[in-house]
């Protein structure tokens, strides 16, 4: 009996083997497409698409009725893939964007398709300036020879709006945005008509433009989401996404700009998800179509003949999901992809008139579709009632209860994952894991009430608590083995990767982080802090760093705080150039864990940003993921690596040895305060010639400085005013206490803008005025501070300054609206000559604690250490541009 029992265990065991699906090479999952992203010209001339040459993504153009083995080339980029591009109304050029290294600072650029090249046509760079990004506002139809484009090349958290010439590249202002207007919407003939702008409290706004003025017709609070999509032809209503007040799910309305009426045109007949868009007719503008994605893709027709022509297009058409490539101008040819959980996508062409299709290309040939798993839609309840959507995918031809787990998250976290084909959890169930990813509370798609539930629910919240329950319930069911899940995700997924193996450190038996902020704080700081209306945004959705509460909860749910609790093995992989989630972020993580004698390993692309385009590093992070699983889960294994992607993968892993923080520049013991001598001020008149060098360009300036003794609601004070002409030009008034030098109050001026600030005890409070938008400052301050511009000026001033003499200081930046630390230090004396003459001088150095931005060189007279020149470089999204003033 117990030789029957041997017999029929490795019977059952031959069995189950013969039954798993083969090994599929993980370059059929990861490699380049070899056909993407096609479409048609206007004129259904000729189609476009995108394809490896010289071993990179880039666009190729043929004829229609050519074989796409007949294509040739139009781009021929060498780092980066060409991944997003249109063409022109009138089909003479193509036009795509493209980033350098990951850096986000994308330019436009425009090919003539028709021309010829060795190998490629000329492709012109329409944007060429260094740090700005670019983005496209609006392709007008009546005009197709121009684009609407926004740039930030005045002001780095500013788009201004552009028209765009195609044909002579000239670049013509339309309107500066002084307003921080953070969309634009235009009417059907491509004019300016609304802007979309964040408030103050973090909620949005929508303004109509007014001649100059803008007006607000439409407004939603922090919790609540509105956003206009397209205009009607007579340009007297827009249509609408709104959730406004009662409703729960974004519905689809229309708004009347004359009256200010809203009216409901549809929302979701089964109450289940966010409207999620509509389709119109480029012919007649007229609605054709709406959709929803809910489990997966719902459509609902609006208008008969296209109904009739999309029945008949699917009727001919394999069973999934069809989307909209491309139409032609009159909307008789259309390209569309058909799409499922087990195939990435075919491209169609459907001739209209005709009642045809025709099979263009499958985007992955040789990828199986026979032997991929299918994605199951689930509802899991967690441990308050609420119901998590999300995807299962289980291992196709294994008879198994008790699988190794992959819980895969998605960035963001204001998103969702959806049905249908995707690369990770295919491979990963190829692997034989099984993936479940979870649209846990805070992703979009399901309702305000299920996006607000996870408001400062990260970590520790039960943002973390649906994924741990998620888990929970897949060992219960008897789905995954409890002493095998890993944890895994890009962005935010990296991030709760972290917070998984730091919160509930016995859940995990390994996580991969990709791109993942370890500590939330060191996150927050790397928005804009004078961005005002997002910092707030991400003060509701995450946590308001200026509230002590919420700053300790944050604090809390800071993976790297807890890194002693992190057991379980963790792989970081990082992107250096990543502007989002710095590499400090990862760095620090790894260092912690490292010296905590943890098992970290860690992985950086140097040519990377926020997440990996390149071929070679993606499949080489994809070989790092497949040996990180199965060492911990026990998966399957492809062992044979190329010898490219083996020479990549060794090139970009990180010997964790190495790793190291930024060093903190050393500090004095020095309170600057006891160093102050208000007694040593002396009242003056000066002139300044500034100079400013920004992104190629040089901007001639002049400043005008008086200092005198006067009063301030009955308190003695000195007032500083600098007046600076020319462009950029405006006046700044700092009031300081003459004995202590502390500041007072500040007023600035600088065109539409104004800023007041004033001092109090522990804290710094006013406003930014800039046209209609009115945005509060209230900083609280953990110690006295100085203030940059003329408050520098009179500190140094004060001081008794001597060779070596070094002090620290805490100044608070008015345009960041934060405080930090400053070390200043005498490194020489020399005798220097400027416009008013030669003087003898101290060279002073002034640099930041911690980090660079704010450095400067300041050369004072020995004689009454009154200000001769200053050269500042500027940082962050500035980047290379340099300030330089001289005594005149």
């Amino acid at each position: 009996m117990k030789k029957l029992s041997v017999v029929l265990l490795f019977v059952f065991i031959n069995i189950s083997f013969a039954q798993q699906t083969p090994l599929i090479d993980r370059e059929i999952f990861f490699g380049d497409p070899e056909i993407s992203a096609a479409q048609i010209s206007p004129n259904g001339k000729y189609i476009t698409f995108v394809k490896p040459f010289n071993n990179v993504r880039n666009i190729w153009v043929k004829e229609r009725n050519q074989k796409f083995d007949e294509a040739r080339p139009i781009t021929a980029d060498t780092k980066r893939p060409v991944t997003s591009y249109f063409w022109s109304h009138d089909s003479k050029y193509i036009l795509f964007v493209q980033d350098q290294g990951g850096n986000e600072n994308f330019r436009v650029y425009a090919v003539n398709p028709m021309e010829k090249g060795d190998p490629v046509p000329t492709a012109r760079d329409l944007t060429p300036m260094e740090n700005v990004r670019a983005i496209i506002i609006d392709v007008p139809k009546n005009n197709p020879h121009e684009i609407l484009v926004g740039l930030n090349d005045r002001n780095p958290q500013l788009h201004d709006v552009y028209k765009l010439n195609l044909i002579s590249g000239e670049i013509t202002l339309v309107r500066k945005n002084d307003e921080n207007i953070a969309g634009w919407a235009t009417d059907l003939d491509g004019n300016l008509r609304l802007g979309v702008r964040l408030m103050s409290d973090g909620g949005t706004e929508i303004l109509k433009l007014d001649g100059e003025n803008l007006v607000q017709i439409y407004s939603v609070n922090n919790e609540e989401t509105a956003s206009p999509i397209q205009f009607t032809p007579d340009g007297k209503n827009f249509y609408m996404i709104t959730n406004k007040g009662a409703r729960d799910k974004t519905e689809f309305s229309i708004f009347n700009l004359e009256t200010g009426d809203v009216k409901l045109i549809e929302k979701d007949p089964l109450d289940e998800v966010d409207f999620a868009g509509a389709v119109f007719s480029d012919v007649t503008n007229e609605l054709l179509a709406t959709y929803y994605l809910g489990d997966k893709v719902r459509i609902y027709f609006k208008n008969d003949e296209f109904k009739k022509a999309y029945e008949k297009m699917k009727s001919l058409l394999p069973d999934g999901e069809i989307g909209f490539t491309s139409m032609t101008a009159d909307e008789n040819v259309w390209l569309v992809s058909v799409s499922r959980d087990v195939d990435p996508g075919s491209v169609y062409l459907f001739d209209r008139v005709a009642g045809k299709t025709e099979l263009l290309y499958r985007s992955r040939p040789n990828l199986p579709s026979e032997h991929l798993a299918t994605m199951k839609p689930m509802r899991i309840k967690v441990r308050d009632g609420l119901e998590i959507p999300g995807y299962l995918t289980l291992p196709k031809g294994v008879d198994s209860k008790k699988f190794p787990l992959v819980m895969f998250i998605h960035g963001g976290p204001w998103a969702r994952d959806r049905w249908g084909y995707s690369s990770y959890p295919q491979f990963l169930a190829n692997r034989g894991y099984a993936v479940f990813q979870p649209n846990f509370r805070g992703s979009t798609g399901y309702g305000k009430k299920f996006l607000n539930a996870g408001n400062k629910q990260w970590g520790t919240g039960s943002m973390q608590h649906d994924i741990t329950d998620v888990v929970n319930y897949l060992v219960k069911e008897g789905i995954a083995d409890p002493k095998k899940v890993a944890i895994a995700g890009g962005s935010y997924g990296g991030y709760a990767t972290l917070a998984g193996l730091a919160f509930t450190p016995d859940l995990y038996a390994c996580g991969f982080d990709i791109v993942g902020p370890s500590n939330i704080i060191t996150l927050l700081n790397s928005i804009p802090p004078y961005w005002a209306p997002l910092k707030k945004m991400f003060a509701v959705r995450v946590g308001d760093m200026e509230n002590p509460d919420e700053l300790k909860m944050l604090e809390s749910q800071s993976p790297l705080n807890f890194a002693k609790n992190i057991k379980a093995p963790l792989y970081v992989v990082q992107g250096a150039n990543d502007p989002r989630v710095k590499k400090a972020e990862s760095d620090q993580i790894v260092v912690a864990l490292r010296e905590l004698e943890r098992n970290v390993e860690y992985m950086v692309a140097p040519d990377e940003g926020h997440g990996f385009a390149g071929l070679e590093n993606r499949l080489a992070m994809v070989v790092a993921m497949e040996n990180f699983l199965a060492k911990y889960l026990s998966g399957r294994v492809q062992k044979d690596v190329s010898e490219k992607i083996q020479k990549r993968l060794n090139e970009i892993t990180v010997d964790i040895k190495t790793v190291e923080l930024p060093k903190k520049k050393e500090t004095s013991e020095l309170k600057i305060l006891e160093s102050f001598d208000g007694s040593k001020i002396k009242e003056e008149n000066s002139k300044y010639k500034m100079t400013v060098e920004a992104r190629g360009q040089t901007i001639p300036m002049g400043v005008s400085s008086e200092l005198i003794k006067t009063t301030l609601n009955g308190k003695n004070v000195y007032r500083a005013i600098d007046v600076t002409s020319g462009m950029m030009g405006g006046a700044d008034t700092l009031y300081v206490d003459v004995e202590t030098l502390l500041p007072i109050q500040r007023n600035v001026k600088q065109g539409p803008a104004v800023v007041n600030v004033f001092f109090e005890k522990g804290k710094v409070v006013g406003n930014i005025i800039a046209g209609p938008q009115n945005i509060p400052i209230d900083v609280k301050l953990n110690q006295a501070v100085v203030t940059d511009g003329s408050g520098i000026g009179l500190l140094i001033e004060s001081l008794n300054l001597r060779d070596n003499f070094t002090a620290q200081f805490n100044l608070f930046e008015l345009q960041t609206a934060h405080a930090k630390k400053m070390k200043l230090k005498v490194i020489s004396s020399e005798k220097i000559k400027v416009p008013a003459g030669e003087f003898d001088c101290y060279k002073i150095e002034i640099n930041p604690v911690e980090g660079t931005d704010g450095a400067s060189v300041v050369w004072v007279k020995k004689s009454d250490q009154k200000m001769v020149r200053l050269q500042m470089s500027l940082g962050g999204q500035m980047a290379g541009a340099t300030i330089t003033m001289e005594l005149e």
